[in-house]
């Protein structure tokens, strides 16, 4: 029988039976909670209380060693925080984490790019841009999304697609925290001074766009991408800032 709540009022037709009647919480856990109720003189009947589920805290945090365990069994579970180089990616940052956990972290705050050169898809190297990478938090490990920029102007290199790129783990997906996120690193890209970011998008990647308009996003028009990736048609939407 599904869980309901059992009403502290009887009805009229039970007025007899039910005139003592009384009811109280006992007890609280993750299933809900429980409530006792009085049916009759000498018995007592249980039922359990579906109450409304708490609401999902999304946040974006730089990574630190309290989060890295969570993220690192994301990575482990097969997801990848990099679009483009997929699992390359995450094979590369579990044996990073594996061989200095406090390095790997170092690494993905660099808003100086003192860091080494970028490898693009086709193995091509290219300097490193300022910027710093954000997990996606809900209490655990839901995603990444990265932020990188030109110091004194918002144009950017061919091969960069784009300022800010995230990427949600594929079990939290369809639930908004690719928007919110999205919505809490623009916050962060004002504070550089940027007048807009620019965001890409694959031609057939619709779900990714709608994140990019819930946030104000407008459409500048279809580009080819750099060489290094492939050459492939994508679109290009900006963000006033």
């Amino acid at each position: 029988m599904p869980a309901r709540w059992i009403s502290a009022r009887p009805a009229a037709s039970s007025k007899a039976c039910c005139s003592r009647s009384r009811h109280r919480f006992n007890g609280e856990g993750e299933q809900g909670h429980y409530l006792w109720a009085r049916n009759g003189p000498h018995r007592l009947k249980r039922a359990s209380v579906d109450l409304p589920e708490r609401p999902t805290i999304i946040e974006i945090v730089k990574p630190t060693l309290e989060h890295l365990p969570s993220y690192k069994a994301a990575l482990e579970r097969g997801w990848s925080p990099d679009n483009v180089r997929l699992m390359e990616a995450t094979r590369e940052q579990l044996a990073a984490i594996d061989e200095d956990p406090a390095a790997f972290l170092a690494s993905l705050d660099d808003p100086e790019a003192k860091g080494g050169p970028i490898t693009l898809p086709d193995g091509t190297t290219v300097p490193r841009l300022p910027g710093f990478r954000r997990w996606i938090w809900d209490g655990e490990a839901a995603g990444s999304i990265g932020f990188r920029w030109q110091p004194g102007t918002a144009a950017l290199p061919s091969h960069v697609l784009g300022h800010i790129g995230y990427a949600v783990v594929p079990w939290k997906r369809g639930r908004g925290y690719a928007t919110e996120a999205l919505r809490l690193m623009l916050d962060e890209a004002r504070a550089v001074g940027l007048p807009y970011v620019e965001l890409t998008t694959d031609l057939d990647n619709p779900a990714s766009q709608k994140v990019v308009l819930a946030n104000g996003g407008r459409v500048v028009g279809p580009f080819i991408k750099d060489a290094a990736y492939g050459g492939a048609e994508s679109l290009l939407f900006r963000i006033d800032l």
